[in-house]
């Protein structure tokens, strides 16, 4: 057994590792070490969830966004993008349609400012009117307590804000002047103190990401403990200032993806697009690492391609009915199913 391995072994025992174990099981794992993490991740993640990956919509309902992240294609900045808002008719129909497919649990999300907190809470109690056995999650940044208060008011349920990375001068050299880590994470404290469930995630191979990044992260994800973590490897967009930047490493995501599980047994863990859009059985490879959450986008057709936070985004064929027809064949082939239902 290498040494590597028993860090494995202590992580799935303790479910923390101190700083220099992080850095060492992130960067001296080898192949070997990264099947067994695998190995084990999958087992977890079959003991407490069985062989049902879950089923979460996706409803982008606008890439108009008021920041400027250097590494987002829906940036400010970013005047080649066509943008656009959906009306609060097709949102709420998009929803009905993943909900008629049984999928009962779907993310609005947009980038920031897109709309008011007052109109997005109409949404929210309109769906939830409509549906109210659904969960409603929503991915729409940094807001203020008022307005987090108003959608949980309205019947949202989870959050999801990736805090991208828990370094915080790595995070200014991803961001704009004004954005700062600590508001981020304050946000997240915030939805958790008025009752969301909650999900945080960084990219993996960010420009300027160190192995001690990752570790930092890793520790982050182990003290917030959140309901939800959304991981995938950095995909640079053409229009952003970092359009020559390298991607990230794919291994390296389904590597951190089957720590994350074994770490946080029982937490919701996407096998993301970003890793379909690297490699074409990307996101079953991530479920063979401990995922058990995949996310078709049941936006309407026309915009699906308008979000586009990198180059080259997976987009789902068909309507929901025919997204999930999609998955369970896919799934079929490594031995799972979709499990659909509130998730």
């Amino acid at each position: 057994m290498s040494d590597i391995t028993s860090l494995i072994d202590k992580l799935n025992i303790s479910h923390a590792l101190s700083f220099n174990e992080w850095v060492r099981v992130i960067r001296d794992a080898d192949d070997n070490d990264r099947a067994y993490a695998a190995e084990l991740a999958r087992g977890i993640a079959l003991d407490r969830f069985g062989n049902g990956i879950l089923l979460r919509g996706l409803v982008e309902f606008s890439n108009v966004c008021r920041n400027d992240c250097l590494y987002c294609g829906i940036r400010r900045s970013n005047k080649c993008l066509s943008r656009y808002t959906l009306t609060d008719e097709e949102i709420v129909a998009s929803y009905d349609a993943a909900y008629d497919a049984g999928i009962m649990t779907c993310v609005l999300q947009s980038g920031e400012g897109a709309v008011t907190a007052e109109r997005l809470a109409g949404i929210v109690r309109d769906i939830k009117r409509r549906h109210p056995d659904c969960a409603v999650t929503l991915s729409v940044g940094e807001l203020s307590s008022e307005e987090y208060r108003l959608l949980r008011d309205a019947g949202a349920d989870r959050y999801l804000l990736r805090h991208e990375t828990a370094d915080a001068e790595h995070y200014a050299r991803l961001h704009p002047a004004g954005m700062c880590l600590g508001s981020r994470i304050d946000c997240l404290h915030e939805l958790r103190r008025l009752g969301f469930w909650i999900g945080a995630g960084m990219m993996v191979g960010s420009p300027y990401q160190t192995t001690e990044h990752l570790a930092r992260d890793m520790m982050f994800l182990c003290e917030l403990s959140p309901e939800m973590v959304g991981i995938g490897p950095f995909i640079p967009h053409r229009d952003t200032p970092f359009a020559d930047m390298p991607c990230g490493s794919f291994d390296m995501t389904l590597h951190l993806l089957s720590l994350i599980r074994i770490m946080l047994p029982g937490v919701l863990l996407p096998a993301t697009t970003a890793l379909g859009t690297m490699r074409p059985y990307g996101r079953e490879q991530g479920i063979l690492s401990g995922a058990n959450v995949i996310m078709p986008d049941v936006s309407p057709h026309r915009v699906r391609e308008r979000y586009a936070l990198y180059d080259g985004k997976l987009s789902t064929r068909g309507d929901p009915s025919a997204a999930v027809r999609e998955l369970t064949e896919r799934l079929d082939r490594i031995g799972y199913v979709p499990a659909l239902g509130r998730c």
